[in-house]
């Protein structure tokens, strides 16, 4: 079964890397960006039996280690 947990900061906790990324972005002539928030995106295989009990594995593994969960939001999705 494959997945993807995806890791973004919440809104109001600044993002230093995103500015520097957007700061880069118009140095290189890029128009039309307004921000640029980054994030963190894990692929992940499992042997989980359903989609529950996987979706209940990557919550405990997003919460435990992948985001920190004080300034982090993160979105599972489970692709089959």
């Amino acid at each position: 079964m494959k997945a993807r947990v995806t890791v973004t900061l919440k809104t109001g906790v600044l993002d230093p890397q995103g500015k520097a990324i957007e700061g880069a972005l118009k140095s290189l002539g890029v128009s039309g960006v307004a921000s640029v928030r980054q994030g963190k995106v894990f692929d992940i295989e499992l042997d989980a039996g359903d989609q529950a009990k996987a979706e209940a594995t990557l919550k405990a593994a997003a919460e435990k280690l992948l985001a920190n969960t004080v300034i982090e939001n993160y979105r599972i999705e489970v692709v089959g």
